[in-house]
């Protein structure tokens, strides 16, 4: 049903809200490591479900591009995103990295059959105001020490939508799949936190929780949840329900205590989740498929 669809999806924005608040409290294991284990356990429901129903094993048959983009994307995006906040501060990083829905509204705008209007230009400058607000933290003047962060956390940003605009052409594969993105993104994870890492363990029984949090929802459910979501709910109502996203994480992050409120910070939220808003203005006015 359409409608279980949607709600399915939702839940994994729902989750993402948790992935700054999770990985600010997963303590200093390097980023590779931390993409190798929380992709290991994130790929632990699909592997269940393929033991108890061996048949879905040929599911797993999928042309390399599709292989590539997912694997691309999963490791891309989360690498790019636990550097971001190891080197800038949580709620910074987190907001430059969710220019991601804003970037999908205006990147579809420019799709064959579609169009750039003024509200996605609008939204756009929104959320690149919205952008200088965080990394302009003196001014005119960039805080040098956190510019490794706050470019890994905008490159997370357009390799995501990326991704998401790029998966619009394979709907018609499996969520089963997922499984593998997650198996393949871990061992690629690995491979490169033996080369270029040394090994850093959780410190803590509040430091393992938050990594098996990780793995279990936003590096876990919510990717098989959003798949399930894109391919059978309403995907205009999943689109602008994303945009919440931003505001959920800095409010956590804010709540959790690993951010002090401040008027910049707000400033940003706003401009960057009420950019993102306008921008998907069609999305949000268009009435749902009578289909349910």
């Amino acid at each position: 049903m359409k409608i279980r669809g949607t709600l399915i999806g939702f839940t994994a924005i729902l989750m993402w809200s948790l992935l700054a608040l999770m990985t600010a409290a997963s303590g200093k294991m390097p980023p590779f490591q931390l993409s190798a284990v929380t992709f290991a356990i994130g790929s632990l429901p699909g592997l269940i479900l393929l033991a108890f129903r061996p048949e879905r094993l040929r599911l797993l048959r999928q042309p390399p591009k599709v292989w590539i983009i997912g694997i691309g994307g999963l490791f891309g995006y989360h690498f790019l995103y636990f550097t971001a906040l190891r080197n800038a501060p949580a709620v910074e990083a987190g907001l430059i990295a969710y220019l991601w829905p804003l970037l999908i509204v205006v990147g579809s705008a420019l799709l064959p059959g579609e169009r750039l209007r003024w509200f996605h230009i609008v939204g756009a400058l929104a959320g690149l105001c919205g952008t200088f607000a965080i990394i302009s933290r003196t001014g005119l003047n960039f805080d040098q020490s956190y510019l490794v962060g706050y470019g890994a956390a905008l490159a997370c940003a357009f390799t995501w939508s990326g991704y998401s605009l790029l998966t619009r052409r394979f709907e018609a594969v499996s969520t089963d799949v997922v499984t593998g993105f997650c198996l393949a993104t871990s061992l690629l994870s690995l491979i490169c936190h033996l080369a270029l890492e040394v090994t850093v363990w959780p410190a803590g029984s509040g430091e393992w929780a938050a990594v098996i949090g990780l793995g279990l929802l936003p590096v876990g459910a919510a990717f098989y949840a959003w798949d399930y979501g894109v391919k059978n709910g309403d995907i205009q109502i999943l689109g602008a329900a994303s945009y919440a996203a931003p505001l959920l994480s800095t409010l956590i992050l804010l709540l959790f205590g690993f951010a002090e409120p401040s008027l910049r910070i707000a400033l940003a939220c706003v401009l960057i989740t009420g950019g993102a808003a306008l921008a998907a203005k069609d999305m949000i006015r268009r009435k749902p498929s009578p289909k349910s």
